[in-house]
């Protein structure tokens, strides 16, 4: 008879455990999104996120919604950005090709122990053959500095985003021209300029983070960095 009150007390419990509606639980990121919907400032979001109904949900909703508000603010900034980069490129079309030019970028760079410095200026440039629609396009560099002797720059290397650019493989580059001038006995003012070429696949995969290229002769070398909004205004003509 015992045995047969508790098979009858499980099947109560199973029944009427199975009658339960179990209401799925929305997550953060769900709550997150329902606010971003609503349309309303970000202020107004905060406020929304703190009607939630625990503190820690309130919390990471919260945190979302900075989140959201930062990148949509820096996305707001990217496309300013790329857009002046997109109206410096000059564009010259001839019969055959279209020639692009990217606004010349300026840097310095501190050597020594004393107040010496290094200058780069660079720009990207391309060409579009009319009749096939192919581009090439050139990493364009000018490098500017005070020596006891010419550097030679012979290569360049593509930088790895976590391990640098030591250790990569070199390239062949282009010498445009060199010279040294305001000679004393011991130094000149030296100038080379060369070129790297450069795909239309490569600068595409790298519109997202941009690249580094450091350019290597045997004394020293120097890195140039085009940045993702930089490049992607150059792109955005030069296609």
């Amino acid at each position: 008879m015992k045995k047969i009150l508790q098979i009858l007390l499980i099947s109560t419990i199973l029944t009427g455990c199975s009658s339960l509606v179990l209401e799925p639980v929305s997550s953060s990121q769900d709550e997150t999104q329902r606010i971003l919907s609503l349309g309303l400032t970000h202020a107004e979001n905060l406020i929304e996120a703190s009607k939630l109904n625990s503190s820690h949900t309130i919390s990471v909703v919260t945190g979302q919604l900075m989140k959201a508000e930062d990148d949509k603010n820096m996305a707001i900034l990217d496309a300013v950005s790329i857009s002046k980069y997109a109206e410096s490129v000059k564009v010259l079309n001839g019969n055959s090709e279209v020639k692009f030019e990217g606004l010349q970028m300026s840097e310095s760079k501190r050597v020594g122990m004393l107040d010496e410095y290094e200058y780069q200026d660079y720009f990207l440039k391309g060409v579009k053959d009319k009749s096939t629609g192919l581009i090439q396009h050139q990493l364009f560099v000018e490098l500017k500095y005070t020596w006891k002797s010419r550097k030679n720059y012979f290569s360049a290397s593509f930088c790895d985003k976590w391990q640098g650019c030591e250790n990569e493989p070199q390239v062949d580059i282009t010498l445009i021209s060199s010279g040294a001038s305001s000679c004393s006995p011991s130094e000149c003012d030296y100038t080379e300029v060369m070129e790297l070429n450069l795909t239309d696949d490569f600068l595409r995969s790298s519109m997202d983070d941009g690249f580094s290229v450091s350019f290597n002769s045997k004394k020293s070398t120097n890195e140039i960095t085009i940045a993702s909004d930089y490049l992607k205004g150059y792109i955005k003509i030069a296609n």
